[in-house]
C-alpha cells in the first residue's frame, strides 16, 4: 500500500507541474512551436537519468525515493503522448519544418539529457 502512494503522490505531484509549465506558455506570442511539451519532455529525461543514477549508491535505501521520484513525479511530468499529439497536429497543418524539429530536437536532447542526468548524478 506505501508503494502505490508513493507513485500516486508523486504522479500528482507530477502532473501539477507538468500543468504549470504549460499554463506558462499559454498566450505567449511563440506558442506555434509546442514548448511546454518539448520542455517538460525534455527535464524529465535529465531528471529520470540524474535520479536513478544518484540513488544508486544508496541501495536498497533509495527504492522508495525512485518510487516516488522516478515512477510518480517524472512519470507524471513527462508527456509522451501529449508529444505524439502535438506532433500529429504538426503534420495535420503542414508544417513539416517544425515536425521535424520538435520530433528530432525531443528525441536528440532527450537522449542527451537523460545521459548527462547519468554523468550527474554519478558523479555528485
Amino acid at each position: 500500500m506505501k508503494t502505490l502512494l508513493l507513485v500516486f503522490l508523486g504522479g500528482g505531484l507530477g502532473s501539477l507541474l507538468r500543468y504549470a509549465v504549460h499554463r506558462y506558455f499559454i498566450g505567449a506570442e511563440f506558442t506555434t512551436f509546442p514548448y511546454s511539451t518539448f520542455l517538460v519532455n525534455i527535464i524529465g529525461c535529465f531528471l529520470i537519468g540524474f535520479i536513478i543514477f544518484y540513488t544508486e549508491r544508496y541501495g536498497a535505501q533509495a527504492i522508495q525515493w525512485r518510487l516516488f521520484l522516478v515512477t510518480g513525479l517524472c512519470g507524471g511530468f513527462t508527456t509522451f503522448s501529449a508529444f505524439s499529439y502535438d506532433s500529429v497536429l504538426l503534420i495535420n497543418e503542414q508544417r513539416i519544418f517544425l515536425f521535424l524539429t520538435y520530433t528530432i530536437g525531443s528525441v536528440v536532447l532527450g537522449i542527451l539529457a537523460t545521459y548527462f542526468g547519468i554523468l550527474m548524478g554519478r558523479n555528485i
